[in-house]
């Protein structure tokens, strides 16, 4: 099984991608860090339900990874935007087995007291143009969720949108019971509704 767990707004630069979140929802977002392996950087928005938003870009000051960085950061230009939706799964090597190739292969990742294993693909790019969540297994209780403040915001829808999106519907169904993740058929892309204490704002 898999659970939403958090989405990713890209930047050209962290700061354009911090920006872009705190205008469209009126919040400040929150101290994150460095990535060791795939050398980026984020900070964080903590959101209703055990879920978080992260703002990340490639990290300027970090040495050139000797591999594709997640998220397809290697590729990104233009502006700042909704990018990834991540899931996270007890068991990320079941999860893997249960889905086509092109997921990716198991990469076990530490911050601080937290730590990982995601499933990135070799060429930084996730199926279905981007479109597919990328795959989490934490390790341990370490969590970002319960550190960051909501502030009252929450997740209230999340549109996959893709020529093939009901092909990736029908992929996910048996993994992917959420009733706030919707599909729809079109130009690849994401949309998140939410609700900040009464306010409506959408992010793209």
């Amino acid at each position: 099984m898999m659970e939403l767990d958090h989405i990713a707004i890209a930047g050209e630069t962290l700061p354009a991608a911090v920006a872009y979140v705190q205008e469209a929802l009126g919040v400040t977002l929150q101290r994150g860090g460095e990535h060791a392996v795939f050398h980026t950087h984020n900070k964080l928005l903590g959101l209703e339900d055990g879920l978080y938003l992260e703002a990340i870009a490639v990290n300027p000051d970090a040495a050139v990874p000797d591999r594709a960085r997640w998220f397809d950061l290697d590729r990104f230009s233009g502006p700042a935007r909704l990018t990834n939706w991540i899931c996270r799964c007890d068991d990320l090597d079941a999860a893997l087995r249960a889905l086509p190739e092109g997921f990716g292969a198991p990469v076990q990742l530490q911050r601080g007291d937290l730590r990982w294993r995601m499933a990135v693909p070799q060429s930084g790019i996730l199926p279905f143009d981007n479109c597919a969540p990328a795959l989490i297994e934490w390790q341990g209780d370490a969590h970002p969720a319960p550190r960051l403040g909501s502030g009252g915001c929450r997740l209230e829808t999340l549109e996959v949108q893709h020529p093939d999106a009901l092909v990736l519907a029908d992929l996910l169904a048996p993994l992917l019971h959420d009733s706030r993740v919707s599909f729809a058929t079109g130009d690849p892309g994401l949309k998140a509704a939410f609700d900040i204490a009464g306010r409506k704002a959408v992010l793209k």
